[in-house]
């Protein structure tokens, strides 16, 4: 099925261009061109938008949402159910996460990613697995009983070849070079996290083939004036930084500098979602406790900081308003950055020919005002 759609503002490549008529075909953009002198009267646009066009969401850390957490239920039917209450957010595509847990919990939630993918969901184009091989120093809400190194059977989980792309956060120290080489030659994209690891330590990561961190700062050595620790590795490196801004795990400055030190082609907006996000409870269980959220914060009954209630259009916004970053960097970091270290970027995360037809319609004070996938409006 073609549909044509008449944008008078769209973000492409970075730069704002006017009246432009995208042409889709199955959901995928078949051609772009500016409104021409012959078309200007024409009424045979499925669509026109007054609105401001920028690329669908790609969130590669959510853990929960819409009342359900991918632990605690790890089915295809909890990840369509995820992937639905982020949708109303501009995430069209996202990577359903699982913290650590038991072997049992990462099979299933390995087959019911298989599952989606097999279905053709037009959200999910793989799986993270944050944990079970991080440090217990920086555990988080992580439960230590579950913490252990990697086995032949984890191994045989992470390198199946029908989760689509799978992402693996590990801590260097408790993960041995030869283990994380062999992953990334497999396919397996390693990030770096919940770790209480030198610097000495985390370089030799990044040389055996780890080329991210997860949420930059938090649950990481931090960096001192004699020991630069992850933070300073991952400052320093030019490996893509994961980070939320949700203006609770992070102070806007410390957001702030990593955004002039890396850039947004290297930072990457992510959400850490639990299953607050799109739902209406305020006391959720996790594990053997609950996480309440309060505000926009989410701990447990102890204080711990436990996860995010954050959405990724609330993260642009922040961004945006509170950090000094354009709109348009701000898209480049929650669209093309997290598209490109995920590797899909030849089918997201940017308004561009042969891209899938995922779209954010902000109003003029950048409100939500609809949102596409695959050439439909959805939300």
């Amino acid at each position: 099925m073609m549909k044509t759609i008449l944008a008078e503002n769209i973000l492409i490549k970075g730069t704002w261009e006017k009246d432009q008529v995208l042409t889709i075909e199955n959901g995928v953009i078949a051609n772009i061109e500016t409104l021409s002198g012959s078309q200007t009267h024409r009424e045979a646009f499925s669509t026109r938008v007054h609105n401001k066009l920028i690329p669908g969401f790609v969130d590669t850390q959510v853990n929960g949402g819409g009342g359900v957490m991918f632990n605690h239920a790890p089915t295809y039917q909890s990840i369509k159910t995820m992937a639905q209450a982020h949708r109303k957010f501009g995430t069209t595509t996202f990577f359903p996460t699982l913290i650590t847990d038991d072997i049992t919990t990462i099979e299933s939630a390995a087959y019911a990613v298989s599952e989606a993918i097999e279905s053709g969901h037009p959200s999910v184009e793989g799986i993270h697995f944050e944990g079970p091989h991080l440090s217990v120093e920086k555990k988080g809400v992580h439960l230590s009983k579950y913490i252990r190194p990697l086995t032949d059977r984890e191994l045989a989980t992470y390198t199946r070849k029908d989760l689509g792309k799978v992402m693996i956060t590990l801590a260097p120290e408790n993960t041995s070079c030869d283990v994380i080489r062999d992953l990334v030659n497999q396919g397996v994209i390693v990030a770096l996290g919940h770790s209480n690891a030198p610097f000495e330590v985390v370089e030799r990561a990044i040389e055996a083939g780890a080329t991210g961190f997860t949420h930059l700062y938090n649950a990481m050595s931090p960096f001192t004036s004699r020991e630069p620790g992850m933070v300073g590795a991952a400052l320093l490196s030019n490996n893509t930084c994961g980070i939320i801004v949700d203006h609770q795990h992070l102070h806007p400055k410390a957001v702030e500098l990593a955004f002039k030190t890396k850039g947004p082609s290297q930072l990457m907006l992510v959400t850490d979602a639990m299953a607050h996000v799109g739902a209406d409870e305020d006391v959720i269980d996790f594990f053997d406790t609950h996480i309440t959220r309060v505000g926009n914060k989410l701990t447990t009954p102890d204080g711990t900081l436990a996860g995010s209630c954050l959405d990724m259009h609330g993260a642009v916004i922040n961004c945006v308003n509170d950090i000094g970053i354009s709109l348009e960097e701000a898209s480049l970091m929650a669209s093309a950055t997290p598209s490109a270290f995920m590797g899909i970027n030849e089918k997201v995360g940017s308004i561009a020919v042969g891209q899938r037809a995922n779209f954010v319609e902000l109003s003029e004070n950048n409100a939500l005002a609809h949102v596409w996938q695959n050439g439909e409006v959805c939300v």
